[in-house]
């Protein structure tokens, strides 16, 4: 079996993939919070329990890869992985086979989950495409007709703009983040729903909009992330949701070097 890793600012995202037969199967994924002080041992106690839960077993697990954004944590789960798994894990990293063409001024600049996710979204989808991440930041990857990564842009996430908000103004208190009834709000939760929802679904579609433009040619726009079910449901431009589609793409580079470069257990 192969464990997929995405280790995200707020949310680790495991993937526990079935290797064996004419293709590979999810059989679990799990979603956990990233802490950054935590330790290899209570990390590896907790990835431990959620396998013990599935009725699946550490042993099982013949390879590794693993997608980062959180420097502070690759350390810890290297460890955990040689420690509870015995297994050397594979990082996406610069050097690592994808099979991408990364076309902007610095590729080792662009973070691991914004390749992972493109490179899935192009193998399922085709090009042109844009995938949005709707994560701890909100990301905009852009691909091209002939599986070029061109570039993209980053925006504040929603929770973050709604924390400011809150912590900004003093008579404002926090509220659930969800589709009011009504545009126009009629007392100060509504107002700011209104704001946050309609308003967060302005940016993405703005930008969307002035993408799509720059590309010349009309673009399958793939939503994932927390909050991609929540902001499609009125957004003009995005036509898929794919909640797997960074385990995916960890599944597809992991193939991509299989071969190249092998992966034994960690002694």
């Amino acid at each position: 079996m192969l464990l997929a890793i995405d280790v995200g600012n707020t949310n680790t995202v495991l993937g526990l993939y079935q290797l064996e037969g004419a293709k590979p199967e999810l059989a679990a994924h799990w979603r956990v919070t990233t802490h950054r002080s935590q330790t290899a041992d209570e990390y590896g106690v907790l990835f431990v329990n959620l396998f013990e839960m599935n009725d699946l077993k550490p042993s099982q697990v013949q390879a590794i890869i693993i997608s980062s954004v959180v420097p502070p944590v690759e350390g810890t789960l290297r460890h955990v992985c040689e420690t509870y798994f015995h297994v050397e894990p594979l990082f996406v990293e610069p050097g690592i086979k994808t099979g991408m063409p990364v076309l902007v001024d610095n590729p080792t600049e662009l973070g691991a989950d914004r390749l992972v996710n493109a490179i899935a979204a192009f193998e399922r989808y085709g090009g042109p495409c844009i995938v949005v991440d709707f994560g701890t930041a909100t990301t905009f990857d852009v691909i091209s007709a002939k599986g070029e990564y061109l570039g993209g842009a980053i925006a504040p996430g929603l929770g973050i703009s709604a924390d400011a908000l809150f912590s900004h103004a003093a008579r404002l208190g926090r509220i659930d983040i969800k589709r009011p009834a009504k545009v126009i709000g009629t007392n100060t939760v509504t107002h700011l729903q209104s704001g946050l929802y309609y308003g967060y679904i302005g940016l993405v579609d703005g930008i969307l909009e002035r993408m799509v433009a720059e590309l010349g040619a009309p673009a399958r726009v793939i939503a994932t992330g927390g909050l991609a079910r929540q902001i499609s449901e009125d957004s003009r431009y995005i036509a898929e949701i794919d909640d797997m589609l960074t385990l995916d793409g960890l599944l597809i580079i992991f193939e991509r070097n299989r071969t190249a470069k092998p992966r034994g257990k960690a002694k």
